[in-house]
């Protein structure tokens, strides 16, 4: 039986940057407009964050039961090292994407934007048909796509929205940027799973690709958020200048991207995971707090 210690583990705590920058930033944004209200700010992290953990623990329960994490380097696999009975995560990740459930139910009804709720559905259905399933489209090279969406454009841009009730051009510009990072994590994971990967039949974008084009994939999406940043701070866009606060960020993207340019594989990735997991965590509060001061 697997420890509270080896539980949070196969959380996958050092993913969780990816999903508390998206609600930083959309509050930011919500701030500078003096539109911010903390309990639905809140409530939106809560369905981030459980969300998030439920999204891990399905992923650990179904690469695990297809004996896809047998020998896979990295964080704890509960299923996969047989720390935990299979039936014990997957109640673990309905639990967690029930809380994230119900936060955004009541966030819901708190607005009164009903229509809300099929976000959240589509959510919950991307978070378990990643790995879940017959047919999951994390095996089909579709994982970086469902990354951005949910982890980018839909947690800004809905963090924005249920506290302002309205849409702006600011929010998807910066849901470009936190969701070029989110992704980024992913490629540097998949990257390090390339022969694990093409062993079982998972065919992820990075095994698709190869490891040279996903190393440029990997740089391609650091540097998208500091061109957002410079959109967001220019006439190009709308000319927040605190958007420059992100640029602090810089020298932990330049890091990491120097780290996947040298050509590091299997273990020598972890730390490039951690990187840009931290990366995601300074660019959503250093951008956040920017456009909150404006």
């Amino acid at each position: 039986m697997a420890t509270l210690g080896e539980w949070i583990a196969g959380a996958r705590p050092r993913t969780l940057p990816a999903a508390i920058a998206p609600v930083v930033v959309g509050t930011g944004i919500a701030t500078g407009l003096d539109s911010a209200y903390p309990i639905r700010a809140g409530l939106a992290l809560c369905v981030a964050v459980s969300f998030q953990v439920g999204a891990n623990y399905a992923n650990d329960y179904s690469d695990g039961v297809r004996g896809t994490d047998e020998d896979r380097i990295g964080p704890v696999r509960l299923v996969g090292q047989r720390l935990a009975p299979a039936r014990s995560v997957r109640a673990a990740a309905f639990t967690s994407l029930g809380l994230g459930a119900v936060a955004g139910f009541i966030l819901v009804a708190l607005i009164g934007q009903w229509w809300l709720l099929a976000v959240g559905a589509a959510a919950i259905a991307a978070a378990w048909w990643y790995t879940g399933g017959e047919r999951p489209y994390g095996y089909r090279g579709l994982g970086e796509l469902s990354v951005f969406v949910f982890f980018g454009i839909v947690p800004v841009m809905g963090t924005a929205y249920v506290q302002t009730l309205s849409w702006s051009s600011t929010a998807l510009l910066a849901s470009i940027g936190v969701g070029s990072i989110a992704c980024a994590i992913l490629v540097a994971n998949n990257l390090r799973d390339i022969p694990t990967d093409i062993e079982h039949g998972k065919v992820t974008l990075a095994v698709r690709l190869g490891a040279p084009r996903t190393r440029g994939l990997f740089i391609a999406l650091l540097v998208i958020p500091y061109v957002i940043v410079i959109m967001l701070a220019t006439g190009w866009g709308p000319g927040i200048i605190g958007a420059w606060w992100a640029l602090l960020s810089l020298p932990l993207a330049v890091r990491a991207g120097f780290s996947v340019v040298d050509g590091a594989t299997g273990r020598d990735l972890i730390p490039v995971l951690s990187m840009t997991g931290l990366l995601s965590a300074a660019y959503g509060l250093l951008l956040g707090v920017g456009l909150a001061l404006g």
